[in-house]
């Protein structure tokens, strides 16, 4: 069974930090595209940053200069490090993980939620 397990979350006031794990099973995790996406009541569920295998990074518009993406293939992990939080950063984070060789595979965390708030 494939599982995706975060922990980092909680309350946090504008302008701290925060630092999400995820942890990952049951997949070949060196060869998978490993992403963070984030969704706000009301909201679509929106891609936050992304890594791939070979250590291209992408980042939405709104984070970028603030957060920073890495894995650690030997320990199965990829984090997030989130820096200079704002209230519009509030959200449940969700790990997710995509196999592109096959039998191929899309795979999601439970979430963790975050708060910026005074």
């Amino acid at each position: 069974q494939v599982q995706l397990v975060e922990s980092g979350g909680g309350l946090v006031q504008p302008g701290g930090s925060l630092r999400l794990s995820c942890a990952a099973s049951g997949i070949i995790f060196s060869r998978s595209v490993m992403g963070w996406y984030r969704q706000a009541p009301g909201k679509q569920r929106e891609l936050v940053a992304a890594i791939t295998s070979g250590g291209t990074i992408n980042y939405a518009d709104s984070v970028k200069g603030r957060f920073t993406i890495s894995r650690d293939n030997a320990k199965n992990t990829v984090s997030l490090q989130m820096n200079s939080l704002n209230p519009e950063d509030t959200a449940v984070y969700y790990c997710n993980a995509v196999f592109t060789n096959w039998p191929g595979g899309n795979y999601w965390g439970q979430g963790t939620q975050v708060t910026v708030s005074s």
